[in-house]
């Protein structure tokens, strides 16, 4: 294991940026330095911090998945705390006139249809309409900066699981990320500094790192339960639990009428690189089936080298499918279906095309990611 330094680290290499200035600071609970202080003390002692933005799971990682919340001051320092998820998604005229400088310091999956994206992308959209510098204090990305999974959004089923033209797994850092998105939405007046990491490389995963780690988020708190999330994360989108409620979500899915042994017997037969699922029965305390005994599948990464998460799980819904036809359902999301969101196409849903051959229709549109995202990347 190596050591790596955040974003948070090198603040004070823009400290005669930051001097004088009232900041604004868009951040959560994964926002610590290498020595786990947080980021709102460090800023809030070194300098003229004005403002907080909370956005999916609160300030402090206390709210649960798609849970509102208001307005209020932070208990430990009495700076204001805006929520930028609920009633909105966007800083608004008020939040804006609050500071002079937006730091953005979070840490996120590696997913696509992590909400942390979008917050950020949203601050930049609007410091950029209102002439606000944006500095993001760079993060690792816990699943490596070189493999890319997954269909490519096709942006008419852009949402806030979802906006760009991004494969699900897309081997970013955040900073890396905001260097993109600012060219994929054209914000060339936008005044953006990332502030990088020190000893990352594309290769390195989380266990292969020395740094403090927070939960992103309260039912994603483990590197594994992160690798799993980047495909059992489409179960959302189905009647069929993701785990939500137990002590391994993203890695239990299952419902109450699932044949735990036929699936697993079908899902050996797919005999799936560097996956096996082994029979659970789990009864989650909230979300799906709460209070109710399921039976399903525990998904085991055995290399994650070679295991295609997304098309594991993907093929673990089609057996699911094939297995109780009559009881898997897609869940409504206003006037569509979320599944098609989170995928970003409903070629699955509709019965286009099943699992691999969604990924190997998608193969050409993640290469031609690969090559749009080069003059972006920060590491080797």
């Amino acid at each position: 294991m190596h050591t790596v330094l955040s974003g948070l680290d090198g603040l004070d290499a823009i400290e005669q940026q930051l001097k004088g200035k009232r900041l604004g600071l868009m951040t959560n609970q994964t926002g610590i330095d290498g020595h786990f202080r947080s980021a709102i003390d460090l800023i809030h002692a070194k300098y003229r911090l004005t403002a907080l933005f909370a956005v999916e799971h609160g300030i402090r990682g206390n709210v649960q998945a798609g849970e509102n919340y208001e307005t209020q001051p932070d208990p430990d320092t009495g700076v204001p705390v805006y929520a930028v998820y609920g009633k909105t998604h966007r800083l608004t005229a008020e939040m804006l006139d609050a500071f002079d400088i937006l730091i953005f310091d979070m840490q996120d999956v590696g997913a696509r249809f992590y909400t942390y994206l979008y917050a950020l992308s949203f601050a930049m959209e609007e410091c950029a309409k209102a002439g606000k510098p944006v500095v993001v204090l760079d993060r690792v990305n816990p699943l490596g900066g070189e493999r890319m999974e997954g269909p490519v959004l096709d942006e008419r089923f852009a949402s806030y699981v979802g906006m760009y033209a991004l494969p699900t797994r897309y081997g970013l850092t955040i900073g890396e990320y905001a260097k993109w998105v600012r060219h994929h939405l054209k914000l060339d007046a936008l005044d953006l500094t990332v502030v990088p990491l020190q000893g990352w490389h594309r290769q390195d995963y989380l266990d292969d790192l020395n740094i403090p780690w927070a939960a992103p988020s309260p039912n994603c708190a483990t590197f594994h339960a992160a690798l799993c999330y980047i495909g059992t994360c489409i179960f959302e989108g189905t009647n069929v639990s993701e785990g939500r409620g137990t002590t391994l979500p993203f890695e239990y899915i299952g419902a109450p009428w699932i044949d735990a042994p036929k699936l697993n017997k079908r899902m050996e037969k797919r005999n799936l690189p560097g996956l096996y699922f082994r029979p659970v029965y789990f009864t989650p305390t909230f979300s799906k089936f709460a209070g109710q005994p399921c039976a399903g599948v525990q998904v085991h990464i055995t290399d994650r080298h070679a295991a295609n998460l997304v098309e594991g799980a993907l093929t673990l819904l089609d057996e699911i499918r094939a297995l109780h036809p009559d009881q898997v359902t897609f869940l409504p999301s206003g006037e569509g279906f979320f599944i098609d969101k989170l995928l970003g196409t409903d070629a699955y849903r509709t019965g286009l095309y099943d699992a691999h051959a969604l990924l190997e229709a998608h193969a050409p549109a993640r290469a031609a990611f690969a090559e749009e995202r080069k003059p972006f990347l920060l590491y080797d």
